[in-house]
């Protein structure tokens, strides 16, 4: 989830009352919602370091007693005053679960049972930019303030104009929004499992969220030798036969040899969904481009996760990276 959306949780949870439990009750909130993501440290080092360490202690749950003394300790050297420590304590470990919440309801996964295990999960129902949420949100931040405008345009005078009551319907609205998000990629998952592709029933199906539309969902289907792509619209009827087909490549020495370099080796502890692309590469002569990309961020054409090798005809790698961004291949992928 973004930070923005973060931070606005840590707000709304601190108006909806927490704020009570102590004077910097507010400023612990909001620095304890965006605390996890500390770990984005590892991205001054590489790219390759932000993929494995983010999400990483800092998103789990046997990580959230130590990130939660974080925020007490920024705010205390900026405030120069002693604190309530048991009371923002409980209010920063609040703000550290809001934000392993929300990432946990996204795509990208978390590991959160790190140290113990390094499994990823995600409910893969919430976009990790939602616009309705944001929505929700920024309006549980901006109505008091417009209803402090009206009022003082008509001569009313209000005192303690908190905004608890916004704050309280905003989180309100997060939970509900988030459990019909549920229940909506539920349908949308029996949608994909429910047809044939490619003459056979799939191996596995998943819905992903769009920031936009609860009800559009970006549905990949994996068969035997291949993945499909499917805009699936709950409000519309479905085509199996609609959707963007990549076949899985076979250049298997080639991918081997990649797939023992680091890079690929990260990229394949984080995704659920790789696809291998193996081209000729322009030189040496017989050598072959091989890329791995999570088909959850991205496509062939644009993708968000790439590993890429260089692999001689004698099967050596001749160099291996990792970035995030945007490749084409040298043909287009059906």
């Amino acid at each position: 989830m973004d930070n923005l959306t973060h931070t606005l949780t840590g707000l709304a949870l601190a108006r909806a009352g927490l704020n009570r439990l102590s004077p910097r009750a507010t400023w612990v909130l909001v620095l304890a919602a965006n605390a996890t993501d500390i770990d984005v440290v590892a991205a001054f080092r590489s790219s390759l370091d932000y993929l494995d360490y983010h999400r990483h202690l800092t998103h789990a749950f046997a990580g959230m007693p130590l990130v939660a003394l974080l925020p007490l300790a920024v705010v205390r050297l900026a405030t120069r005053q002693p604190l309530e420590f048991w009371k923002c304590y409980a209010a920063s470990l609040i703000g550290v679960l809001s934000h392993i919440l929300l990432d946990w309801s996204t795509i990208y996964g978390m590991r959160l049972w790190l140290p113990f295990s390094a499994r990823w999960h995600g409910l893969d129902i919430i976009s990790v930019i939602d616009l309705w949420i944001w929505a929700a949100l920024l309006l549980s931040v901006a109505a008091p303030w417009l209803g402090g405008l009206v009022s003082s345009e008509i001569g009313e005078v209000r005192r303690n104009r908190t905004g608890r009551g916004w704050a309280i319907f905003a989180l309100a609205f997060l939970a509900v929004f988030a459990g019909a998000r549920a229940v909506l990629h539920e349908r949308a998952v029996a949608v994909l499992e429910s047809r044939i592709y490619q003459g056979a029933a799939p191996w596995r199906v998943a819905a992903f969220p769009t920031a936009t539309n609860p009800f559009r969902w970006r549905g990949l289907v994996e068969g035997a030798a291949f993945y499909g792509l499917h805009d699936v619209d709950l409000l519309a009827s479905f085509d199996p036969a609609a959707g963007i087909v990549f076949h899985k490549a076979t250049g298997r020495p080639a991918m081997d040899a990649a797939g023992r370099t680091a890079p690929f080796q990260a990229l394949l502890r984080f995704t659920q969904y790789p696809l291998w692309v193996v081209t000729p590469a322009a030189e040496p002569e017989g050598a072959v481009e091989v890329r791995l990309l999570d088909l959850r961020f991205g496509t062939p054409r644009q993708a968000g996760f790439v590993a890429t090798a260089l692999v001689d005809p004698a099967g050596r790698v001749l160099t291996s990276y990792f970035r995030f961004g945007i490749f084409r291949p040298r043909s287009p992928q059906r």
